[in-house]
């Protein structure tokens, strides 16, 4: 199959369910889980779990640019992460011929104690299992992130500004066929911002499949054509991103 025949992800009553290990009660449990995440809490099998994603009905093509909305804890991150493969759907379906490349900044550094050098290979070897041609990545990381000779030291005496401009560098180093992007992934000081942008769509336009969760109908309409609307774990919204915006803002 050719073009936007090509189907990149399907999922048939896809639900998620995230277990919480804690010595707390339920009751402070539901509280907490709720104010972060959103999600339902229940017990299943004498263990607490979040209900992060419910009955996911879904097909994505090949070249189809999605924008993902919903409130914070609606589920839009847990199905990035669903979909990259960083968490594995609890019950359903779900078939994804062409892997998603997650783009998301929290939790990304290995170590402070360790090195930007070290950081870039260790990236570089996620991405390519060996290290032919580092040093022509590990030059684009560096001129591209302003890090100079801080790249030789730990990234823990970084101001977060220079760790931001790392993480950033990093991420948007290779293009990819299908893209999941949360927004939140930062770009350093305000300096930094313009050439963060202009890498960060050229990056974007490199991928063929795009998902993006995102607040900023600017960015999404930026980006995308079709819009996903996420509530209490469900999609409650499929269609094309003019209609899915105006639906989310008639229910805020």
């Amino acid at each position: 199959m050719k073009g936007r025949d090509k189907i990149v992800l399907q999922a048939k009553n896809i639900s998620l369910e995230i277990p919480i290990i804690t010595k707390s009660d339920l009751s402070f449990k539901r509280s907490f889980v709720r104010s972060i995440t959103g999600g339902k809490v229940a017990k299943k099998n004498g263990l607490t779990v979040i209900k992060a994603l419910s009955n996911l009905n879904l097909t994505i093509h090949s070249g189809e640019r999605i924008g993902i909305l919903g409130h914070n804890g609606a589920g839009k991150s847990s199905f990035i992460r669903l979909v990259s493969g960083i968490y594995e759907h609890t019950s359903g379906t779900l078939k994804c011929p062409v892997k998603a490349y997650p783009m998301l900044q929290k939790s990304f550094i290995v170590s402070d104690s360790l090195t930007g050098i070290d950081e870039a290979k260790a990236r570089y070897l996620l991405l390519n299992n060996n290290l032919k041609k580092f040093n022509f990545f590990l030059d684009d990381i560096t001129n591209f992130s302003g890090l100079g000779d801080y790249i030789s030291l730990p990234i823990k005496t970084y101001s977060s500004g220079m760790c931001a401009r790392l993480i950033f560098a990093l991420l948007t180093y290779d293009s990819h066929e299908f893209l999941a992007l949360d927004e939140d992934i930062g770009t350093g000081d305000a300096s930094f911002y313009n050439k963060a942008e202009k890498r960060l769509t050229n990056f974007i336009n490199k991928a063929s499949t795009l998902i993006i969760a995102s607040h900023s109908s600017e960015l999404l309409e930026k980006f995308c054509e079709r819009g996903l609307v996420f509530s209490k774990g469900n999609i409650i919204y499929d269609g094309k991103l003019k209609d899915a915006l105006n639906f989310y803002d008639s229910r805020n």
